[in-house]
């Protein structure tokens, strides 16, 4: 589950929620995760302004595929306990771009903190920070 390659993790969101909305992953590290998502009709609200879940999807979306290449050795993965938003501004044309980046990395909890930029003016839309628990397997028996 580690992979660094981005198109398999494309690949792996096509069919979920990241490739419904059209969020692309553009770089994937232990250190860093970026992705993008084209504003267009599909992630706008009904009042005409970019959706908030359009926003919390591609930054959640980053920081859980990092918390992905940042699993400790015998766990099985993750779940989100923990979300915060703070929403600065909205983008009605262009693209928004991620980048998320770990504050912690322990064996039972990951936080991350993303930021998401629109592209064609350099304005922060909102800062994220997302804590997950780290899942193991249940011991037999």
């Amino acid at each position: 589950m580690g992979n660094n390659n981005v198109e398999e993790w494309n690949r792996r969101g096509a069919g979920a929620l990241p490739g419904h909305l059209g969020l692309v992953v553009t770089h994937l590290s232990a250190e860093e995760v970026r992705a993008e998502l084209d504003v267009r009709p599909t992630t706008m609200a009904p009042n005409g302004f970019l959706h908030a879940g359009s926003i919390v999807t591609l930054a959640d979306t980053c920081s859980g595929y990092g918390c992905v290449a940042n699993l400790p050795q015998g766990a099985s993965g993750f779940t989100t306990i923990e979300l915060k938003s703070n929403h600065l501004g909205t983008a009605l044309t262009g693209t928004i771009e991620c980048v998320a980046r770990p504050a912690h990395l322990g064996r039972t909890t990951q936080v991350w903190d993303a930021v998401v930029t629109h592209r064609e003016t350099g304005k922060t839309i909102a800062l994220f920070r997302c804590t997950q628990m780290v899942l193991y397997p249940k011991a037999a028996g």
